[in-house]
């Protein structure tokens, strides 16, 4: 394909997506988009930012690479990469999408390579020669996320010897346990682990096939061969593979003739010392199969994912919002991590709503902003409120004792601190104030009502104590 192919391409597609999205989904996300090489059957295409590139990987990626394969069958992937926007070189919103665009100078025109097909990472693949057969495997690995790396993973106690163990697999020379088994709930980082083996296998070890795939994909797959009576083709590929990763395996529940199959290939993969990793929402034992594939799955190292505690919540999020580039306030990042402790996927979604408001209204990331573009999810994770957890908290925040909640001890360093907690037992729950009293050290209702008449008056008068007090009162209601 020659270069003004390429460009009338990417013209076409270009004007395709503006009419499937709309013109503000368009302007918003799809115009910065440029074209800058295609090369070895891959196309490249550059966004102007790291955030605007992960967010149009998670929503048009898929679109995109249709598109292009309408073209030109013979391209195998999409990529696209960050490279900041030239001065002087705006993207014509108004230019006929229709019309070839001309190439951007000083940037090179776009190169097509007349090169072999590459093995993709994560992929199995065939022979270069054997393009029919290699286009179908292609499919069986779901693509490599490049967010996804060990370098983007959050370690904190929750997750350390999941991670830990993630690295051992993808480093080792030779393979020490058989298989890995990694389980947890949702969105604590499973799938972030096994798609980081391939990034690290595939960056070092090139020659070596790995595959990643779904439990799910693995049982239509096996179902199609059934169908075209393909099972032979279907047994030697996966039994080639040197790594075989299978996520969410708690599908196969029920599912007793896909189990037997992967019962067989998980054991001729052992036999041959091919390093496998499994992941799941629950333990082996807990799992719904059979006996023996239970048996088998506790073979090698189970390691569990527990859910996330504040301290990892906020190095997540501190994480995020450097890799986007993003200024958003630490105490916005506070609140986000004592407030939203379902999963780190919703934690993430979070932040990522946020930014993109910031992006498109021009309104600075508050907590007031908080409150507003994301009162769904702050409301879908609410809960009843206690004293005891508002102690905590305050004790916390304030680094004081659990126990200076209910002492005798008067002096400032503890005494203002327990008079933000009764204020805050005051507004945030409907105990009355002779109770309220009681759970700070059997104190009379007098003491609750000094407490929240002085905090009051604080508040009124000094505006940093305002804005902490009003910070730790949105991260502890529901």
């Amino acid at each position: 394909m020659s270069n003004e192919a390429v460009a009338a391409c990417w013209a076409r597609i270009r004007g395709r997506l503006r009419g499937e999205f709309g013109d503000n989904v368009y302007r918003n996300w799809l115009r910065a988009l440029t074209l800058v090489e295609v090369r070895e059957f891959v196309v490249r295409i550059a966004a102007p930012t790291r955030f605007k590139r992960d967010w149009i990987a998670s929503h048009f990626l898929e679109r995109i690479r249709a598109l292009w394969q309408e073209e030109d069958a013979s391209l195998r992937g999409v990529e696209i990469i960050v490279m900041p926007e030239r001065a002087g070189q705006p993207v014509d919103e108004d230019a006929d999408p229709d019309q070839p665009e001309q190439p951007e100078r000083p940037a090179a025109a776009p190169a097509v390579a007349a090169a072999p097909v590459p093995r993709r990472p994560g992929l199995i693949t065939s022979t270069p020669g054997e393009v029919d057969g290699m286009a179908r495997w292609d499919e069986l690995s779901a693509r490599l996320d490049p967010r996804f790396t060990f370098e983007n993973f959050v370690v904190g106690k929750p997750n350390e010897l999941a991670y830990a163990a993630a690295r051992q697999v993808a480093e080792a020379a030779t393979v020490r346990f058989n298989p890995l088994f990694l389980y947890g709930g949702v969105g604590l980082g499973k799938t972030h682990l096994m798609h980081g083996i391939a990034w690290y296998i595939h960056k070092r070890q090139p020659h070596r096939k790995v595959v990643y795939l779904s439990a799910e994909k693995f049982m239509y797959e096996f179902i199609r061969a059934l169908r075209v009576k393909e099972t032979v083709a279907f047994k030697e590929h996966f039994r080639a593979v040197d790594v075989l990763m299978v996520d969410d395996v708690q599908f196969f529940s029920g599912k007793d003739s896909t189990q037997e199959e992967f019962f067989h290939t998980f054991n001729a993969l052992i036999d041959q010392n091919r390093q496998v990793v499994i992941s799941a929402d629950k333990s082996p034992t807990d799992l719904s199969v059979e006996e023996r594939v239970k048996s088998r799955l506790t073979w090698g190292l189970v390691a569990d994912i527990n859910p996330t505690t504040y301290e990892l919540r906020l190095g997540i999020l501190q994480s995020k919002a450097e890799q986007s580039g993003a200024k958003v306030p630490q105490n916005v990042l506070e609140f986000l991590a004592h407030r939203i402790t379902s999963n780190v996927r919703e934690l993430e979604g979070a932040l990522t709503r946020l930014m993109a408001h910031a992006d498109f209204v021009g309104r600075s990331i508050t907590l007031d902003t908080v409150q507003d573009v994301l009162k769904d999810l702050l409301r879908a994770n609410s809960r009843q409120v206690t004293i005891e957890e508002i102690q905590k908290r305050v004790a916390e925040h304030y680094n004081i004792k659990f126990g200076d909640m209910h002492s005798p001890r008067r002096a400032r360093a503890v005494a203002r601190p327990r008079q933000v907690a009764m204020w805050l037992a005051k507004i945030l729950t409907s105990r009355s104030l002779p109770e309220i009293g009681r759970k700070f050290g059997g104190r009379d209702h007098t003491t609750v009502m000094h407490a929240v008449r002085k905090v009051e008056e604080l508040r009124a008068t000094d505006a940093a104590f305002n804005e902490d007090v009003e910070l730790l009162r949105r991260m502890i209601e529901g």
